[in-house]
Formats: structure tokens, C-alpha cells, sequence
């Protein structure tokens, strides 16, 4: 069985294969002369890259083709399903670059914490004039070590934006959590009334923008049943004030509820979005309610920020069992 590798391949996947009993042909040919080189020279197996592409034409006119194989991950360069359809095998390695794209994330987390993509600008362009300050401004940066920081607030930090906060949309539902990626024994000395203040109107102002809307809002208690067994609990101390106060501005907000109840169907129809105090609170029912059919907004931004609603899961890298919903959704709302 003949395989022509058109776009190259490795010296260890030439032995593999010939190990394998495949003759393997690595002669680049022109996209144009692949049908007539492909018959001529009786070739069951194609593997490409991204250069060559496998269209309806060529799948036609090669019948004894009979697997197709892609040296990565995307198969735009395929017509997959029309393969498939004539019967021919269609496959690619969907792990084989991710040590790599792993890699090249970390060294632009390295390079951002470094302040190199500042100090490239603007040297060329002040060096000469402002060295001194400059090479004060981007000499120390920040140490990653011991730091644990998410996305969302990795932004904020980036762009020195002091007020954002994390939406995870869904056009029926939306949720917002007051604390994000704050270990749960910490989350009571962050909710403060100036944080909800901002949650509140960052959420407005993204509604307001997108939808022309002035949204509904109801905001959850921290405490089981909205109670505590000390005096001056939270909800006493700062969510219950916070909330009197953003009423008499006219903000469509109601609350607290008792997180047990608010996700309730009665509820649920009277709000688009329900503010928690941590994370889990409520980002844990909205996965429930809609799986992953939402998308994650960062607010507060100088720029538009979405991805997808979920964390990576590495278990199921290269398996094809991954729910690509979310980041359809994503990539829906984009382009609205």
C-alpha cells in the first residue's frame, strides 16, 4: 500500500509507517498534477498538511484513494463530510501540537508578565529620548511564581482596570458572581457595597449597549436562607443596603434570595440576570440549566472579551468527546 506524505512528514513517522509494511512516497507534487500523479502511481493513502487541499474534485477522480490523513488538527483544507460519504476514511491528530500550543501559551503569559510586547514598542520608539524611565518602567515586571490568578482577573490586572466583572450570558439567563477565583473561606471579606455598586452597573451598561435594555436583576444572599446565626451578618452588613440604595437609582434589582430558591422555574421568568456572591453558587445551577450552551463576557474591558463557558479539560484531549456548544455560542455572539 503506497502513501504519499505531500506535505511532508517526520523521519519517525516514515520508519513507523514502513514498519507497518506502506511504501511511503514524500515527493511534493503541485496541487494542480495531484489527481493524475495520485492515479498514475496507484496511491491508497494521502496525508497532507495545510498546504495541499482535498476537495470534492479530486476525491471524485481518485477512486482508489481510500483514507485521507491530516497532519494536525483543523480539516479545513478537507471536505470531511463528502469523504466520509464516498466511503473513504478520514482521519488527523488532534493531540499531536498540543505540547507545543501549550508551550507557546506559557511563553506569552511569561512574555506579558515581563512587559515584553511594551518594552518592544516602545524602546525603538523613546529608547534614545527616555531609557532611563523606560528600562525603570519594564526592568522588574512580575514574578509568576506562588500566584494563582484566572483569566478574568489577569485581564483586569494587564489593562489596569480596577472594575470588571465575569457574566456568563445566556439569552434566557445570565449570571454574574460577585467573587470569581477566591478560595471560598476568603469570599466574605470581599463582598463589599461598592462591589455590587460595580457588578451592577458594569451589567447594566453591557445590556444597555447590546440589547438596549435596562435588565433584571436579582442578587442572592451569601448566607443559607439569607440568615446567620451572628449578628451584623452580610446581608445585614452590606447586601441588603447595597441593594435599598441601587433601587433608589432606579436600577430593576430585587434581592437578596436565598440561593436555593432563586433558580427556581417562578423565579427564574422575572430576572435576566442573577448576581451570586462566589463562584460556584451559581455558575454550579447554570451548568445545570443550560449545560454548555452560554458564554463567558468579561466586563469592564477596554476591548470585547468572550471564550467559552467551561475550563479545559485535559482528560479528554484528543478523544473527541468535547461539547463544542459553547464555543459555537462564542463565536455566534462575535460576530452579531
Amino acid at each position: 500500500m503506497k502513501v504519499l506524505a505531500n506535505d511532508g512528514i517526520s523521519q519517525s513517522g516514515i520508519d513507523a509507517l514502513e514498519k507497518g509494511g506502506y511504501e511511503v512516497i514524500t515527493t511534493t507534487v503541485a496541487q494542480e498534477q495531484l489527481i493524475n500523479y495520485i492515479n498514475e502511481k496507484d496511491i491508497t493513502v494521502l496525508l497532507v498538511r495545510s498546504a495541499t487541499t482535498v476537495r470534492k474534485d479530486l476525491i471524485d477522480a481518485c477512486p482508489g484513494l481510500k483514507i485521507i490523513g491530516r497532519g494536525g488538527v483543523g480539516m479545513d483544507n478537507i471536505d470531511v463530510e463528502y469523504a466520509k460519504e464516498q466511503g473513504r476514511s478520514v482521519i488527523n491528530t488532534p493531540a499531536a501540537s498540543s505540547h507545543s500550543v501549550a508551550e507557546l501559551v506559557f511563553g506569552h503569559l511569561y512574555g506579558l508578565a515581563r512587559y515584553l510586547h511594551n518594552s518592544n514598542r516602545d524602546m525603538p520608539l523613546e529608547g534614545d529620548s527616555n531609557f532611563k524611565g523606560l528600562k525603570k518602567a519594564y526592568a522588574k515586571g512580575t514574578e509568576l511564581k506562588g500566584k494563582t490568578l484566572g483569566i478574568t482577573e489577569y485581564l483586569a490586572k494587564k489593562t489596569k482596570k480596577k472594575d470588571v466583572a465575569m457574566l456568563i450570558f445566556n439569552k434566557n439567563l445570565s449570571v454574574s458572581p460577585l467573587t470569581t477565583h477566591l478560595a471560598l473561606k476568603d469570599v466574605h471579606k470581599k463582598i463589599t457595597k461598592q462591589k455590587i455598586y460595580t457588578q451592577v452597573n458594569l451589567i447594566n451598561k453591557f445590556y444597555k449597549t447590546k440589547f438596549n435594555k435596562l435588565p433584571r436583576i436579582a442578587i442572592t444572599g451569601l448566607n443559607p436562607h439569607c440568615e446567620s446565626n451572628f449578628q451584623n451578618s452580610e446581608e445585614d452588613k452590606v447586601i441588603i443596603p447595597a441593594i435599598k440604595k441601587l433601587r433608589l437609582k432606579n436600577n430593576k434589582i430585587n434581592g437578596p434570595f436565598p440561593a436555593d430558591t432563586i433558580f427556581t422555574k417562578f423565579l427564574l421568568k422575572k430576572y435576566d440576570v442573577i448576581i451570586g456572591m462566589y463562584h460556584d453558587q451559581v455558575l454550579s445551577p447554570m451548568k445545570a440549566l443550560f449545560g454548555f450552551d452560554a458564554i463567558n463576557i468579561t466586563l469592564g474591558l477596554p476591548f470585547t472579551r468572550i471564550s467559552p463557558d467551561h475550563g479545559p479539560n485535559y482528560s479528554m484531549l484528543g478523544k473527541n468527546l468535547s461539547d463544542p456548544k459553547s464555543l459555537i455560542q462564542a463565536l455566534k455572539f462575535l460576530d452579531k
